[in-house]
């Protein structure tokens, strides 16, 4: 596996390499070893949503002490995946990374603690699977407006699909962490 740093700091691009046949393909996603070596903590519970074209989840995170960080990867379509830096002294604040993930790539986001993240679907019958540091609590998670101008995403598919709290949730310059 190869671990790429972004052009935000601590988020990373994890790439596996895919062994291919007439059967199909093998991929190693994941190996403790590996993450704990590049700094990535332990992950205590895996995630899967579906979506169809153009649906957007996110932009979420939880707040300490149940911060997560994610492994975040696309089993089958492709998605665009977004990590937007949420951390007040952080020289990145309010910036953003956007990567797409398909199937037909063994490439992950790690999204560490301290950002929003959220995803836009750019095929039918997309599945997302993450792998999360910590545990959902009701009461830390938070939002953030996909859509809002001044983080500025540039979602690929522009008929939105937003669940009623993503399209409700406040833009960034009224987030309080």
């Amino acid at each position: 596996m190869e671990f790429i740093n972004t052009a935000i700091q601590g988020v990373v691009v994890v790439k596996g390499k895919r062994f291919a046949d007439s059967r199909g393909f093998f991929s190693e996603q994941y190996k403790e070893s590996l993450f704990v070596e590049n700094e990535i903590p332990k992950f205590v519970q895996d995630n899967m949503s579906e979506s169809s074209t153009g649906v957007i989840r996110g932009l979420h995170w939880q707040k300490s002490p149940f911060a997560q960080g994610k492994l975040v990867t696309c089993l089958t379509g492709a998605i665009l995946d977004v990590a937007v830096d949420v951390r007040a002294s952080s020289p990145t604040y309010g910036k953003h990374v956007a990567i797409e993930l398909s199937a037909s790539e063994p490439i992950s986001l790690w999204v560490p603690e301290g950002f929003a993240h959220g995803f836009q679907a750019l095929q039918d019958v997309t599945r997302v699977f993450y792998k999360v540091t910590n545990y959902w609590n009701k009461g830390s998670e938070r939002s953030l407006n996909p859509l809002d101008p001044d983080i500025g995403i540039a979602w690929p598919i522009s008929k939105h699909i937003l669940s009623e709290k993503d399209a409700e949730a406040p833009n960034f310059k009224e987030i309080i962490l």
